[in-house]
């Protein structure tokens, strides 16, 4: 299956840069894009760039672009890498138009897509997928990841982890991707925390105050695991139950910790601060308001979870940008 094309449904900045990475390594890869990005790519090409330091170029011929969701006729592998409110609609489109043995594999935040592919794909295969890094968009077909860490896919016979690994984009198969979705969900209570407070993750977390309304919001995701028999998998080499300790620690201490175990390009941001920046619906309801609901399921509090989530709503309707609170502000009625 490797021999037909890689098709990215939904390119934006992660698409762009996955799609990329392989497509540089010499995969057959198809972008599903919004006119104004096959407009930049066209026009600039793409340039990835890394925390790093590394930089890779492509030129727009080394992919095919396309607005027609008709470009899944020949796909060997979908990534899916749309928000994901729009996970129905492109089930839809893959439904339509993908060969009938391509495999599916969901590259989204949360972990309630899996569920809608399957569910509108029938009887098609469908993987979950991790994707720890972020991406930010420079414009110009410039895409940066500004974190570390592999692609984690969910474990099957045709070994798709494997196919989609090449050098600079490692991807590992996992034989528990359901734990390691919410590992990553629980990490991914943070893209609010800094979206609210306009600041770059890695500014955010050489801040005690803020890590510790981390750690607050952790420990109420982690009781309601708990409490719904759920075992988060870290992505990191310490355990998930130990973060929020470990986030509460004073700043020499943690930023020792962390520089072993996780880089952090300066500039980093999170995917939520690029939504508020461009006025755009954020994925807060399937971040934390997935974890309200498990709460809600098994009588677990999480005042702290609200107040984010009634917030991250107000600043999307005012649509000014991040507010730039601060962890006092957003504590206020907690």
């Amino acid at each position: 299956m490797t021999d037909r094309p890689i098709v990215v449904a939904g390119a934006g900045a992660i698409g762009c840069f996955v799609g990329g990475m392989l497509a540089a390594s010499g995969r057959r890869v198809a972008l599903l894009v919004r006119p104004r990005v096959k407009t930049e790519i066209e026009r600039f090409g793409l340039r990835l760039t890394d925390f790093d330091g590394s930089e890779t170029k492509l030129g727009a011929g080394q992919l095919a672009l396309s607005e027609d969701p008709a470009i899944f006729h020949s796909a060997g592998i979908v990534l899916v890498t749309v928000k994901s409110a729009d996970t129905a609609d492109v089930a839809d489109q893959i439904a339509q138009h993908a060969p009938e043995d391509a495999v599916i594999v969901s590259l989204q935040n949360g972990i309630g897509n899996i569920a809608v592919l399957r569910e509108r794909l029938g009887g098609r295969r469908v993987l979950a997928g991790m994707v720890p890094f972020n991406v930010i968009a420079m414009g110009e077909g410039r895409f940066h990841r500004s974190t570390s860490g592999d692609i984690h896919v969910g474990e099957d016979a045709g070994k798709t982890a494997a196919a989609l690994s090449v050098p600079g984009l490692t991807v590992r198969a996992s034989g528990d991707i359901t734990g390691v979705q919410w590992g990553k969900l629980i990490i991914n209570l943070n893209n609010a925390l800094s979206a609210l407070s306009d600041m770059p993750l890695a500014a955010q977390l050489a801040n005690r105050d803020w890590r510790r309304l981390f750690a607050d919001q952790m420990a109420e995701g982690l009781a309601a695991l708990k409490a719904a028999g759920i075992a988060p998998v870290s992505a990191t080499p310490i355990p998930m139950n130990w973060t929020p300790a470990l986030l509460r620690l004073p700043d020499m201490i943690f930023n020792a910790i962390l520089g072993r175990t996780m880089k952090i390009d300066p500039e980093a941001r999170s995917s939520m601060w690029q939504d508020l920046k461009q006025g755009r619906k954020t994925e807060i309801d399937y971040l934390q308001g997935a974890v309200i609901a498990l709460a809600e399921q098994n009588h677990v509090e999480v005042p702290l979870m609200r107040r984010i989530v009634a917030l991250i709503k107000e600043t999307e309707a005012a649509g000014n940008g991040p507010p730039r609170l601060t962890p006092q502000q957003i504590r206020a009625v907690v």
